[in-house]
Order: structure tokens, then C-alpha cells, then sequence
């Protein structure tokens, strides 16, 4: 098996998880991830993310500090829209999520609850925080997708 072959398994068999166990992660299983993760390639070798893996009783903490903060959002602003292909596979992956977790088109109650389980972590007894300074502007943030990728390859 070639290293292409390697990698195109991992991508074919990723997947997206809107739910996990509570079962906590070995913090050495951790640590190694992200040392792993940390030999993504950055621009001029910068490695500007900032990674704070938290806790169980951390997440809870973050979990019920987010459910009572009204500023919820993004820092980074969204797309003013999707349009053409774009939009056809948001709007396809919006639906199989909301199929998968019983909630009916058109039930916009039920379709703001589950987004709001965003911000209770899906129930994961970890969250990763990456950050990176915003004076590396577009370039921090490219190099920090880039280690998010790495590290949930």
C-alpha cells in the first residue's frame, strides 16, 4: 500500500460526528495527537495555532458558561450566502443531519435546538481550542485549518 493509497483510505472513510460517548480520551492519547497534528506544514513555518484540549469537568464548565451567554457566534464572519453548487451541498448536508436526528423539514424549533447543540459540544467530554493571533490575519487562520485537519486525520 502506497502512502496515497493511505491517504485517500482516510479521507473515503472520514466522517462527521454530531454526537459522541462520554468517555474521556487518555490525556497521552492527547498529547500525542496533537504532537502529530503540530508537523502540519504552516506558512513560513510559523505554527501559529494555540491548542487548549479541555477536561472533562472543563468542558462541562465551558458547556454551561456558553448555555448562559447570549453572545453566541462567530468571530470570524459568515458567508454573506451560499449560491450554485455551494449551496445544493449545504443545503443536502443540512438535511441528512436533521434526517438523522428526527427533525422534520420545516420545524424551525426543532432545527434551532440542534444547532444550538453546537455549543454544547455534541456531548464530547472534550473540546479543542485552537486560536491564533490575529495579527497573522488570513494566514494564522489558513494555518490553523490546516492543523484541524491534521488533527482529526
Amino acid at each position: 500500500m502506497t502512502d496515497l493509497d493511505v491517504l485517500e483510505r482516510l479521507l473515503a472513510e472520514r466522517w462527521s460526528c454530531r454526537g459522541y460517548t462520554e468517555e474521556p480520551v487518555d490525556p497521552a492519547t492527547i498529547e500525542r495527537i496533537l504532537t502529530v497534528a503540530g508537523r502540519t506544514p504552516s506558512w513560513c513555518n510559523t505554527q501559529p495555532w494555540n491548542v487548549v484540549v479541555t477536561s472533562p469537568q472543563e468542558t462541562a464548565a465551558l458547556r454551561d458558561a456558553m448555555a448562559a451567554d447570549e453572545r453566541l457566534g462567530s468571530d470570524i464572519a459568515f458567508p454573506e450566502g451560499y449560491a450554485g453548487v455551494h449551496a445544493e451541498r449545504r443545503r443536502e448536508s443540512g438535511w441528512q443531519l436533521y434526517e438523522a436526528v428526527g427533525v422534520q423539514k420545516g420545524d424551525r424549533e426543532a432545527s434551532a435546538a440542534q444547532m444550538m447543540r453546537n455549543f454544547e459540544f455534541f456531548g464530547a467530554p472534550h473540546v479543542a481550542i485552537v486560536t491564533t493571533s490575529a495579527a497573522l490575519g488570513p494566514y494564522g487562520a489558513v494555518d490553523c485549518g490546516l492543523f484541524v485537519d491534521t488533527f482529526l486525520l
